[in-house]
């Protein structure tokens, strides 16, 4: 059995280093983090579902605004608990959580009794939304150069980070069995996802993020979020995860029913094939644009295989021909954020990690490191607003319109694994618990 606590200790034993090295490169003494105030809609009396701060969440489970941590060098880490008296919303008691032993804990009533107690440290920094309690404070909102180190040393994950992970990624699977199962039974796509979310046992504000349940063509919106009522789909593709003490999983499977076109059954397999591939060649010390890379050449391969594309791999990714079909980044880091910080970072200032000049606008740029955790999903859609452009440039003649035509229906294709770099190679943590 995992024992939490002492991977939580090491964990904060972790951030307590790292962010005594962020102070001391940027010249602060203390470090002020909140979890954060809620966010009204404008003109509105109602409340979007609470995120904590990012940074907080880093340091602490614990959920709920207001709370604050207070980090000095040479110090255990203050946690000032917001505890107010209510009956309009349930406050649950604190407990003895695996994690309250790494703290200094304290308790207040009131938001003005937390930053009472915080005080007006000198040389002080705060990262959070409270920005206007902070300058009361005398303190430093949000400075870039310090947030830059802090971010950059969220994209290594600790093991009590990668267990928070591979939890939520059995929560996951379990419950994308669940949506295969309602799929192949001819479930529309709110049938689909309220399968999901049952096998989960979660509510929808739980989630990470806002799943994604495409039947056929609207597979081909990378973010398509609607959920209509209409079954019996030829192909599903589902992207959505689960969260463990604020850690995300982000899985992403397609799949045929028995009455899809097999010509794109086939495309599927292949694309199978491709993720896997490109799972396959992650380890330390390679730049993710060059994964990206060969995500375009693999998945141009199969294009050229499918008679899709009359061009080979090369000639067509340097012709842009894969872009239509591959318009998004391969991945991104993942954690406490679905899509993590500091991808584009080259160092812990923050200097910028530039993309390779054939894909300028990736948002994961970092050399692979070990200890990251990002995903790799690569996909292959039929958007006609993408393709439309080809239709009548001078490559025109390397596509089969016909073919396209015919499986534009069908929508798109993308499969989603998450992975832990290791010293010599990775740890695919999404297929021991979802296999296909």
């Amino acid at each position: 059995m995992t024992d939490l606590a002492a991977l939580f200790h090491l964990h904060v034993a972790d951030r307590q280093r790292t962010s005594e090295e962020a102070l001391a490169s940027t010249e602060f003494e203390t470090l002020v983090i909140s979890s954060g105030k809620v966010y009204t809609h404008f003109a509105d009396d109602q409340d979007a579902p609470f995120h904590p701060t990012p940074h907080f969440a880093h340091w602490c489970p614990m959920a709920g605004p207001h709370h604050v941590l207070v980090i000095q060098a040479g110090h255990r880490p203050r946690l000032i608990r917001f505890a107010p008296e209510d009956f309009w919303y349930e406050q649950a008691p604190l407990g003895s959580p695996f994690w309250a032993a790494d703290f200094d804990l304290e308790e207040a009533g009131t938001v003005d009794e937390v930053w009472r107690r915080v005080g007006s440290p000198s040389r002080g920094a705060y990262i959070g939304n409270e920005t206007d309690l902070a300058e009361r404070a005398g303190l430093v909102p949000n400075p870039p150069l310090l947030t830059a180190h802090l971010d950059w040393h969220r994209t290594t994950k600790s093991a009590y980070e990668v267990q928070c992970i591979e939890e939520a990624t059995v929560i996951a699977a379990r419950a994308h069995k669940a949506a295969r199962a309602a799929f192949l039974a001819g479930a529309s796509e709110l049938e689909i996802h309220y399968a999901y979310i049952q096998a989960a046992e979660i509510v929808d504000h739980e989630m990470p993020y806002g799943s994604i349940v495409a039947l056929n063509e609207k597979g081909a919106i990378l973010h398509y979020e609607g959920k209509r009522k209409v079954g019996n789909g030829a192909v599903l593709l589902i992207d959505a995860g689960a969260q463990v003490r604020g850690y995300a999983a982000d899985i992403t499977r397609t799949m045929a029913a028995p009455h899809c076109d097999s010509r794109f059954t086939a495309l599927i397999a292949g694309m199978e094939t491709v993720e896997l591939q490109l799972c396959d060649l992650v380890k330390p010390n390679l730049s993710y644009g060059d994964l990206h890379h060969q995500g375009h050449l693999r998945i141009a391969g199969l294009l050229q295989e499918s008679g899709l594309l009359k061009a080979g791999p090369e000639e067509a990714v340097e012709k842009g021909l894969s872009r239509p079909f591959f318009p998004h980044g391969l991945g991104h880091h993942l954690g406490i954020q679905v899509h993590d910080v500091a991808g584009r970072q080259g160092s812990p200032d923050g200097t910028p990690a530039p993309p390779p000049s054939m894909h300028p606008t990736l948002r994961t740029t970092r050399t692979i490191e070990a200890d990251q955790v990002f995903t790799v999903e690569p996909g292959l859609y039929f958007i006609p607003m993408l393709l439309r452009p080809f239709r009548e440039n001078e490559h025109r003649g390397l596509f089969d319109w016909k073919l396209i035509d015919e499986l534009t229906p069908c929508g798109g294709i993308r499969i989603e694994d998450n992975l832990l770099v290791t010293a010599t190679g990775h740890r695919n943590l999404t297929r021991p618990h979802l296999p296909d």
